[in-house]
């Protein structure tokens, strides 16, 4: 193994020892501070604009809808072409680094052939551009679409997709899908990729739908398992993740990469991850909770904790929000949940 193993398979969640200092200071504890906004439909993303507002992806609609902390969502604009499915549709949102001066609205979503990533100029108070498309091709399916897209702290577009149900895909480096492509701003493979020429930054990914960047740059991907493990990975370039040949840690010398930390689905089945006060904060979907994992520069702190377990029904987006607060939104529209009367919701999360 690249790395050694996270834990002996044990259905908890396991993590890698940290030779990080110890500390006085307990870790922030996270409370709902308000609801920013109910009546959702699958809401699937959230990306932050300059002026502190925000857009929000729904997955069934394809509608773009901006959500102040205050204030009624309202519709700035649609993905006409998305067909949503089980597991596709509108999915991931993302905002040029340099917006306004480069006013665009990065979008993933699903057709009835692929999944893509498009950019449209956008302008607060304003509609979509036509759209520009950056690349096609990316496997989809009814499920494993993966989806999120984020600019990383090199100023390159990172784009999570799923094997689109069919495992071999994610050891083919040919196949846009199972991996974690990397483009410049206009859609081109970064010219440092470690694949000449290729879009691929890493692969052997099942179904990526969370990336995050630590304040030391490490990047971090959540990855749901099959039946046994669900991942948060530290992302390296050109590194191979294992699947379908490996699906949590092994302890093989295999050329594969092990997880930080694993857990059963049922513990987990994660989608979007944030940064936040020395942490990855994950977000459960068939878990029903918020997981909370210490980081040191790449390395697990402490011992995962659990929030909200059960309180809110599927989460699938957290997100850091200028104010140094979380959003985190439910998902109990999307065809699996159990919906309240003001469900799907946005909730802000304070941290103490």
């Amino acid at each position: 193994m690249s790395q050694e193993p996270s834990s002996e398979p044990s259905g908890e969640p396991g993590e890698k020892p940290s030779s990080a200092p110890s500390t006085d200071s307990a870790p922030p504890v996270p409370r709902v501070a308000d609801t920013i906004a109910t009546g959702l439909t699958s809401p699937w993303d959230v990306t932050f604009l300059p002026d502190g507002a925000a857009l929000v992806s729904e997955r069934d609609t394809g509608v773009v809808k901006r959500i102040e902390a205050s204030g009624d969502p309202e519709v700035v604009g649609e993905i006409p072409a998305s067909e949503p499915s089980s597991e596709g549709g509108l999915l991931g949102l993302a905002v040029h680094p340099e917006y306004p001066e480069q006013p665009y609205l990065y979008a993933y979503y699903s057709t009835a052939t692929d999944n893509r990533v498009v950019r449209l100029e956008y302008a607060p108070g304003g509609s979509f551009g036509p759209e520009q498309l950056l690349i096609d091709g990316i496997p989809s399916s009814q499920i494993h679409n993966g989806g999120r897209i984020a600019f990383g702290p090199d100023g390159m577009l990172y784009v999570a997709t799923g094997d689109g149900s069919t495992g071999e895909r994610s050891q083919d480096r040919s196949s846009l899908g199972g991996k974690i492509l990397r483009l410049t701003p206009e859609g081109n493979p970064a010219p440092d990729n470690p694949f000449g020429g290729s879009p691929v930054w890493t692969y052997g990914h099942r179904n990526v739908q969370g990336l995050v960047w630590d304040d030391a740059g490490n990047l971090y991907a959540s990855e749901f398992g099959q039946d046994t493990w669900d991942e948060l990975n530290l992302i390296e370039p050109g590194n191979n993740y294992g699947w379908p040949e490996v699906e949590g840690a092994t302890d093989q010398d295999d050329g594969f990469t092990d997880p930080l930390v694993q857990w059963r689905p049922d513990e987990a089945s994660p989608s979007a991850v944030a940064y936040a006060d020395g942490a990855i904060w994950m977000a459960g979907l068939a878990g029903e909770r918020l997981w909370r994992i210490g980081v040191d520069d790449g390395r697990v702190v402490g011992k995962p904790e659990e929030f909200f377990t059960g309180e809110y029904g599927r989460l699938r987006e957290v997100q850091r929000a200028p104010d140094g607060s979380l959003w985190l939104t439910t998902s109990n529209t999307d065809g699996r949940g159990a919906p309240a009367s003001d469900d799907d919701r946005i909730l802000r999360l304070a941290l103490r």
